[in-house]
């Protein structure tokens, strides 16, 4: 019988992920140890490889204390909680599970546009509450035909894009670099395309190059007929700025999936109607998850079959 190689797993993942990793690796959960440096102090170098997640990532504290670790293979897409420099530094190959998941992103990146203008939710709490026997309820606002500035022209924010041709809206987008092989017009800085844009939605990455990108004064621009979706990283978002130009009116709403630190929400947007929340679900359906499974499954046997994950966050 061949050995299997040894796998820490540093968070729970989805339980069909972890029954296949269970039948191919030799696998133990650090999630479950009840100080988790202390074991990793003393077995930390018997593992070979470690599966992890966006939201949990691996530091360059646990890349240390793994001195044996060839392969990292991440579920989600975002890079920010992966110490790239310490993975490269080490020769340590790092998988992640992009592509898979840019529909259902941009599909919930229109929905929470949607709803934020349409007043949906809203609508909805006014009917629960028994309100619209009463008064009646506000009007919203248009979708079709308004200004949809993208913070971020990559693998996702390219298919919200293309959603934007069935409400026949101009697109604009501000990356650090423009994108050569896309019809959309870029806009100079950030600070133009939201002056520009009806909808301002976050689809760029995370990571300290991306912190606070969108600041006071980007929402500042945005204005008071503006909207900021945001299914990127709650981190590119000045949370504290964001609360206060809602609270105080200087921009129309927001439509969030993610937050500067989750699982926790600011208290002031839960009671404001002009913010959608979702509890980062942005890639959350059977479908997805599934394909995004199979990956980190094929990250991690490619590896130990060629030495090469199938897709690299190294490149």
């Amino acid at each position: 019988m061949t050995e299997k190689y040894k796998l820490l797993q540093s968070t729970r993942l989805p339980p069909a992920v972890e029954s296949r990793l269970a039948e191919a690796y030799d696998v133990h959960p650090l999630w479950a140890e009840p100080d988790a440096w202390s074991y990793l102090a003393a077995h930390g170098h018997e593992f070979d490889a470690l599966a992890t997640t966006a939201t949990v990532g691996a530091s360059k504290g646990l890349i240390d204390a793994l001195p044996a670790l060839r392969v990292i293979s991440s579920l989600g897409v975002g890079l920010d909680k992966l110490d790239l420099e310490a993975a490269r530094r080490r020769g340590i190959a790092v998988g992640y599970t992009p592509d898979v998941l840019n529909d259902c992103v941009a599909d919930v990146a229109f929905a929470l546009l949607m709803d934020v203008a349409r007043r949906v939710s809203a609508g909805d709490r006014f009917v629960r509450r028994g309100d619209w026997t009463s008064r009646p309820f506000p009007l919203s606002t248009r979708v079709s035909g308004k200004r949809l500035g993208l913070v971020g022209m990559g693998r996702i924010g390219r298919v919200i894009a293309k959603r934007s041709v069935g409400f026949d809206m101009p697109v604009r987008y501000y990356s650090r670099r423009a994108v050569p092989d896309v019809a959309y017009e870029r806009a100079a800085s950030l600070v133009e395309l939201a002056e520009w844009a009806d909808f301002l939605v976050i689809a760029t990455a995370g990571g300290p190059e991306t912190r606070h990108l969108i600041d006071a004064g980007v929402l500042d621009a945005l204005g008071r007929t503006g909207y900021l979706i945001n299914i990127a990283r709650g981190t590119v978002v000045d949370e504290a700025a964001l609360v206060d130009a809602l609270v105080s009116g200087r921009i129309a709403g927001a439509g969030l999936d993610v937050y500067e630190n989750e699982p926790q929400v600011p208290e002031a947007l839960v009671g404001l109607d002009n913010v959608v929340l979702l509890p980062h679900v942005a890639s959350a359906t059977e479908e997805t998850r599934k394909a995004m499974g199979d990956l980190v499954l094929d990250n991690l046997h490619g590896y130990f079959s060629t030495e090469c994950v199938r897709v690299s966050a190294l490149e």
